[in-house]
């Protein structure tokens, strides 16, 4: 496995993930089953309702806030709580905290991702819980976030970061 340090600058990561142990390919089921809970827990929610997001951008309701709040609250909470007790992750591994820098393409792709979030009524998290429930159309929605990841890596070097 490659270092950090030896990959070139266009492949750096502003948040690596510096797991040193590799997981073999079931342990992966753990993922997999916490990812069809939250799945769950989207539906019965109604975060994935293509309603409720366009009562949050129109500034109907106060649901999607309410759960976007807590979500940060939590997130919060949780990484007090790792570095406060020097939380390991499941393998016995350290997690590491990496500082970011701000820069005027957060802020250009915030706008984009949001924009598309109130055209399309989804967002990357409750893509697969909208197509799990039948909203086959969304599938259009996920080939689109594909493509614009694809777009984003060929043109990254030429983009403000």
């Amino acid at each position: 496995m490659q270092q950090i340090d030896e990959l070139p600058e266009a492949l750096v990561c502003d948040a690596p993930n510096d797991m040193k142990k590799p997981e073999a390919g079931l342990a992966n089921g753990k993922y997999l089953i916490v990812g069809i809970l939250f799945g769950i827990v989207f539906v019965k929610a109604e975060i994935i309702s293509w309603f409720r997001i366009q009562e949050m951008f129109r500034l109907q309701s106060f649901h999607m806030y309410g759960v976007i709040g807590s979500a940060i609250v939590v997130g919060m909470i949780s990484i007090w709580f790792i570095k406060r007790f020097n939380i390991k992750t499941l393998a016995g591994e350290t997690v590491q905290f990496h500082p970011k820098t701000f820069n005027m393409g957060q802020v250009y792709g915030g706008l984009l991702f949001g924009l598309g979030w109130a055209i399309t009524g989804a967002c990357p998290g409750p893509l697969f819980a909208q197509i799990g429930s039948g909203y086959v159309t969304v599938i259009v929605t996920l080939l689109s976030a594909i493509g614009g990841t694809w777009v984003y890596g060929l043109l990254r070097d030429k983009l403000p970061h």
